[in-house]
């Protein structure tokens, strides 16, 4: 069973991993995995609140937080819990 605990209804946090090129939506964390990848990812910007913009999803996920272009593996992305906005 996974540890990551998806929550449905009215707080829509997913994780980036599952979201389409062009979705905007904010962070709301980052689960630990392991490493030292959370320290890594907060370094680069993906904090709590921070705007993300998806820009492509295959072969890995890229995406704009705040003004910085990132791409990650779909494992990475798996990790960073997001709020999209509202349509």
């Amino acid at each position: 069973m996974s540890s990551m605990r998806l929550v449905s209804g009215s707080d829509r946090v997913r994780p980036l991993s599952s979201l389409a090129a062009g979705t905007h939506a904010t962070v709301h964390r980052v689960q630990p995995h392991g490493g030292d990848r959370v320290d890594r990812l907060v370094a680069l910007g993906v904090t709590a609140g921070a705007p993300i913009t998806v820009l492509q999803t295959f072969p890995g996920i890229v995406f704009l937080c705040d003004q910085t272009e990132l791409a990650v593996e779909r494992a990475v992305a798996d990790t960073i819990l997001v709020k999209p906005a509202e349509e």
